[in-house]
């Protein structure tokens, strides 16, 4: 079990850097705005994790690295401390990436002497298993941020060259799955790993609906903006409607109209609009304005998750691939289902808890539960999601009006 585990820690803390080996050191630092953190600021935080839920409480004689890092690295956790403030992560031009990846290397040696010679109770399997699992969300969350940083900059750079041997296809033409009236079990129930507010395995009733076989393209979301769908109040609600005027918003982020062309920037630079694509970077306040064009809405997260359970087994591969490559073992190959992995998707719940919920004690009761309120799920994973972590009770969130995130559009009605 030790060899195991010191194998996985090893591959899952590599794969952060090699995330972040295409990037120049002047891309570690920027921070464009506060959704966004420098590249460098998760690698400290992700190490920061381990040392102070583990080595500082449970490592006898554990020296710490540097006596500020917990002031720097700190991310939201009240019972650990102070912290600076989110809006200045950009302002660290100290510690340096070269200081942070010996932070890195400092805590990853001392990690392994802890696995291998501490006796490790259930509870000190439960937090280190938290700080992959919490890891491997900053990837994702690392892909996000490298794409505002790069895609924001005049020169468009790329993150990294395009893959030659990409099989992308013809979009399908949109159908309609059913699902009956009924009373369903959603929520975590098995033997794998899940997050806090994954459980209260419980009963909900859902009256007969149907829901979209695919996401939205970017075509038929351009019928949308071709249609005037940004310039008309009544397919918006009345906060996103004030947002769409106060950020002059006329379509999905990262899109660029140039001389009555629309492009959009990928991670392997500026491009045309690929319109048989799945669109991207919509926020939920377009997802729902979309939905509502269309004479239909956002699923429920119940209905999404009922739906899911009901028709992935007989759904194909999806072929309608996102805008970057695969990167084994810990990433995942891009566009293996179409329930789930291309894009997240958007729901119309917001983000509360489930039946039964109970945060954990201490610093770790922090991680999911003091977030619920005005935020909206949303389900299925994207193309940066690692793979373990795509499971039809997965409950990512996030504030309606973001869009830098990688998040798309299924369609739901009730019938």
């Amino acid at each position: 079990m030790i060899t195991n585990l010191l194998f996985r820690y090893h591959q899952i803390r590599l794969q952060s850097e090699l995330i972040c080996e295409p990037l120049e050191p002047e891309d570690y630092v920027v921070q464009p705005i506060v959704d966004v953190s420098p590249p460098k600021w998760h690698l400290g935080h992700t190490t920061w994790f381990f040392e102070q839920m583990l080595l500082v409480p449970f490592m006898p004689d554990y020296k710490l690295f540097h006596p500020e890092y917990n002031y720097v690295f700190n991310s939201y956790y009240e019972t650990v401390g102070n912290r600076v403030l989110r809006t200045n992560r950009g302002n660290l031009s100290k510690p340096s990436v070269v200081d942070i990846y010996s932070y890195r290397k400092y805590v990853d040696k001392c990690m392994k002497d802890f696995i291998e010679n501490i006796n490790l109770s259930t509870e000190l399997l439960n937090i280190i298993e938290i700080g992959l699992q919490h890891e491997q969300q900053h990837q994702e969350l690392l892909y996000y941020d490298i794409k505002y940083i790069l895609g924001n900059n005049p020169l468009f750079p790329k993150y990294r060259e395009e893959s030659n041997n990409k099989n992308l296809s013809s979009a399908t033409p949109l159908g309609f799955l059913d699902v009956s009236e009924g009373i369903y079990k959603v929520g975590h129930n098995s033997d794998g790993f899940c997050f806090d507010n994954e459980k209260g395995h419980h009963s909900v009733f859902l009256h007969d609906y149907i829901i979209g076989d695919r996401l939205i393209t970017n075509a038929e979301f351009l019928e949308f903006i071709q249609d005037g769908g940004y310039q008309d109040f009544r397919h918006w609600y009345s906060e996103a409607w004030e947002w769409v005027k106060t950020n002059d918003k006329k379509a999905p982020f990262h899109w660029h109209n140039m001389d009555g062309v629309w492009y959009n920037y990928t991670m392997h630079g500026l491009k045309k609009v690929n319109l048989d694509t799945p669109v991207a970077h919509v926020s939920q306040f377009e997802a729902a304005a979309f939905a509502k064009w269309k004479g239909m809405r956002l699923p429920t997260e119940f209905e999404w998750e009922v739906a899911c359970g009901i028709h992935q087994p007989s759904i194909p591969v999806s072929a309608n691939l996102s805008d970057m490559d695969t990167f084994e073992p810990i990433q995942p190959t891009e566009g293996n289902y179409q329930f789930y992995g291309d894009l997240w998707e958007w729901t119309s719940s917001a983000y509360t808890a489930y039946p039964y919920y109970e945060a954990p004690e201490g610093a770790l009761g922090e991680y999911n539960g003091k977030f619920m309120t005005n935020q909206m799920v949303l389900k299925g994973g994207s193309y940066a999601t690692p793979r373990n972590h795509i499971r039809p009770t997965y409950r990512n969130f996030f504030h309606p009006h973001l869009n830098w995130q990688f998040t798309g559009i299924r369609l739901a009605k009730h019938v």
